[in-house]
């Protein structure tokens, strides 16, 4: 059951009291029904599952996108002409040595600029024109005029192998190299190869064999330009040396005519006179000193002797003879003194040896006296010579003076002839050198691979444009993805739902097939009864107590299968022995008598407007075809359904039906344009929004759900209805859910209900509910007149 107790509970609803003592109801608080409210959710995070849906639901389009790309692919290729593109490598060289440093001719540096600049010499037009001609290409009709490179008539040209070609004499010979010098360049190619030194030089043509005789005499020419280039460089550099070695000459000439005039003038010899003067200063200088040092000695001895110490002077003391003198006086004296015993002084003898020694004694004097005066003399011949020494050091002086001034401006002069002979010699150098060097003709460019002749075009590529239409085919897939997703406003899966709405899902219906409704309906086994069960449990742990005592069921707009749910609720609630009241309370299209299978003659509207006599109102609450279900029909249309339903009849119609019935559920109007649905919502303790997939747009389904919660209808939930799952690929559980395991009991047969349980049945439905009594006693039966 609904785990309810029977009959009203007090402060259920929530409204002002009416005249008629029942409380009215309106929006429920405490909100034990619906899940947690997804407005507040974060986004979700990126979840691939949904491209693989994506790619699943539009697998036609994707694949139609696909393998028209794949056609488009082979097609252009068709309309595409075979190109042939053969390749050589050169290794730029780049010098390390200098040939003329003062000149500022040096190497050039090893870096990006060098190999770009061989890259622009090679795609440049000189070189190409040089190859028009040693190749001929200006008179090769294949070359001029090849089959172009997109064209419709390639197709036909390569199935039947010919192709039109122009005439030569249409063109004159320069219009032709012009032409052959633009086809070159256009499909010549430069590139270095990274990492390394080395140039790939690529040409294309219809041609094998053009391609690679092309790619090898770009080589060649570039080589020859480079060797014609160095001997131009050369030959420019020779003559400028020339030129230059003839000024320098005459301006050495001129410069040893004016050193020889100067000296010639000025009494300066080429010999070096300057250094003779030097050199005889030097040497008065030495002499000088000499003699300096020969008086100083002089003079020392000179002192010696006037101080009476002329006997001690070294060169008496190496006097032989006086020396000898000197021995024989020792001798005389030893033999005196020896006599001397014997004799006396005055003894002939005595005086003899006395007067010999006297003798000698005045002739070592002599000899003493005669090398002091010798010493004297050289004492003054040394002051003399120093004398004169010092005069002509005096005079040396002052020669070298004047020559010092004269040998400024010789030296000024000789210094320019220097260094023109420096630079003449130089020049002269260099020359010698650039005649040796102009002999080598050797390029800074070496082959390391010729071009071979390809056995294979390179484009078009079938696989290569296959792969790049092919993507160009998913790429537009996409966009054409992106695009109709952006246009489709409506609802295709469950998710959407929730995510749009913040709503919880309770239910997916699926749709069921045309003119087939009925019989699906009546067939509990079928997958759209058992998604009405599912949506029942659902309503069932709604909330805390179970599911809602009543619930309105109302949509965005009309046509979403919300009166279908209705009926189909309450056979389902019934079914787990729930006393169910459906009401039809759309007043303006009314839609529920037809599931049942009975007129609209008498309903609502009658209780609303007290338009039935007391006796014929449980008349209004018919039985079906389950016993557990009574059926209120929305009875005549009326012109003011809105005021009948937000009238205090309305809320006591409602309360007193509480009374009897364990659940009433409403089938309310569409919310959009309307105010009846509003109404309704706050009368029922929950709201269920029916959304229609495929039908409905999500900013109708927004805006209706928006107006519901600000009239205060609590909103338990929505439900997916008419849900192809067919169309539903982003996940395979619904489909198996609706045609898989829902076949379970076909074999056996549905229980029949016997007559007796059908008796019991009407025997029910024919009781009067308290609640409506005492509802017809208040409202419908007339009122005694006040007199």
């Amino acid at each position: 059951m609904l785990e309810r107790s029977e009959g009203p509970r007090p402060g259920r609803f929530i409204g002002h009291a009416g005249s008629d003592g029942y409380a009215l109801p309106g929006p429920y608080s405490g909100e034990p029904y619906g899940f947690q409210d997804l407005r507040e959710e974060t986004e979700a995070p990126f979840d691939p599952l949904k491209l693989l849906w994506y790619v699943v639901q539009y697998r036609w389009l994707i694949a139609v996108l696909c393998v028209l790309g794949l056609v488009l692919g082979g097609v252009i290729t068709f309309m595409q002409s075979p190109k042939y593109q053969a390749t050589a490598r050169i290794e730029i060289m780049v010098p390390t040595a200098r040939v003329l440093e003062d000149l500022d001719v040096v190497a050039q540096t090893s870096d990006m600029r060098t190999f770009e600049t061989a890259r622009e010499r090679l795609k440049s037009r000189d070189l190409a024109r040089r190859v028009v001609l040693q190749l001929g290409l200006a008179q090769n009709v294949d070359f001029l005029f090849p089959a172009p490179d997109f064209a419709i008539g390639n197709i036909f040209s390569r199935v039947f192998g010919t192709s039109p070609r122009a005439s030569l004499d249409d063109y004159d010979a320069e219009v032709r190299e012009s032409i052959a010098v633009g086809r070159l360049l256009n499909d010549l190619s430069v590139a270095l190869v990274r990492g390394t030194s080395l140039l790939a030089v690529s040409f294309s043509s219809t041609s094998p064999q053009l391609a690679s005789d092309v790619a090898n005499q770009v080589v060649r020419s570039y080589m020859d330009q480079q060797v014609d280039r160095t001997m131009e460089t050369s030959e420019l550099a020779r003559q400028f040396i020339e030129e230059q070695v003839a000024e320098v000459k005459t301006r050495l000439e001129q410069s040893e005519t004016a050193l020889v005039a100067y000296a010639k003038d000025a009494g300066i010899s080429s010999a070096g006179q300057g250094s003779l003067v030097s050199a005889n200063i030097e040497a008065i200088n030495s002499a000088l000193s000499t003699a300096i040092q020969t008086r100083l000695a002089d003079e020392r001895l000179v002192a010696q002797i006037d101080a009476g110490d002329g006997a001690r002077l070294q060169q008496v003391l190496d006097s032989e003879a006086i020396q000898s003198l000197r021995g024989r006086i020792a001798e005389l004296r030893g033999e005196y003194q020896q006599k001397l015993g014997t004799f006396k002084p005055e003894f002939p003898e005595m005086q003899r040896l006395s007067a010999q020694i006297g003798e000698l004694e005045r002739q070592v004097a002599e000899g003493v006296a005669t090398i002091s005066a010798s010493l004297k003399l050289k004492l003054q011949e040394s002051t003399r010579a120093e004398q004169d020494l010092r005069v002509k050091l005096a005079e040396l002086e002052a020669e070298q003076v004047e020559f010092q001034d004269k040998n400024i401006q010789y030296t000024i002069l000789n210094r320019e002839v220097e260094s023109n002979r420096a630079q003449y010699q130089s020049l002269i150098d260099k020359l010698n050198d650039l005649g040796v060097v102009s002999e080598l003709r050797r390029a800074n460019v070496e082959v390391v691979d010729l071009a071979q002749t390809p056995g294979a075009p390179f484009s078009p590529s079938l696989s290569r444009n296959l792969l790049m239409f092919l993507a160009a085919g998913i790429a537009l897939a996409a966009a054409v993805i992106y695009v109709l997703e952006l246009l489709n406003n409506k609802f295709n899966a469950p998710d959407q739902v929730e995510s749009e709405l913040k709503l919880p899902v309770l239910g997916i219906i699926p749709q069921a097939e045309a003119g087939a409704l009925a019989e699906t309906l009546a067939d509990p086994r079928s997958s759209l009864s058992e998604a009405y069960r599912s949506l029942r449990t659902s309503l069932q742990f709604a909330g805390s107590e179970g599911a809602p005592r009543t619930l309105l069921l109302t949509s965005s707009e009309p046509g979403e299968a919300k009166s279908t749910s209705a009926f189909k609720l309450a056979e389902e609630f019934a079914a787990i022995g729930v006393k169910v009241l459906i009401v039809d309370a759309d007043l303006r299209r009314p839609s529920l008598h037809r599931l049942f299978k009975t007129d609209n003659t008498t309903g609502l509207t009658n209780l609303l407007t007290s338009t039935i006599a007391p006796d014929a109102v449980r008349t209004l609450f018919r039985g079906t075809a389950n016993e557990r279900v009574t059926f209120l029909s929305s009875g005549p249309l009326v012109p003011n359904p809105a005021d009948l339903l937000s009238s205090h009849r309305m809320g006591s119609i409602l309360s007193a039906c509480m009374q009897t019935y364990d659940m009433i559920i409403i089938d309310g109007p569409p919310v959009i344009g309307l105010s009846d649905a509003l109404i309704l919502s706050r009368l029922a303790e929950a709201t269920m929004l029916v959304v229609s997939a495929h039908q409905v747009q999500r900013k109708s389904a927004k805006a209706a759900l928006k107006r519901l919660r600000s009239a205060g209808g609590h909103m338990v939930g929505a439900t997916l209805a008419k849900l192809d799952v067919k169309r539903v690929e982003y996940s395979y559980a619904y489909r198996y859910m609706y045609e898989g395991y829902y076949s379970y009991g076909g074999d056996q047969k549905l229980i029949a209900e016997t007559k007796g349980e059908q008796g019991e049945r009407n025997d029910q439905v024919s009781k009067t509910n308290r609640g409506l009594q005492h509802f017809v006693d208040r409202y419908i039966r007339p009122r005694p007149q006040r007199g």
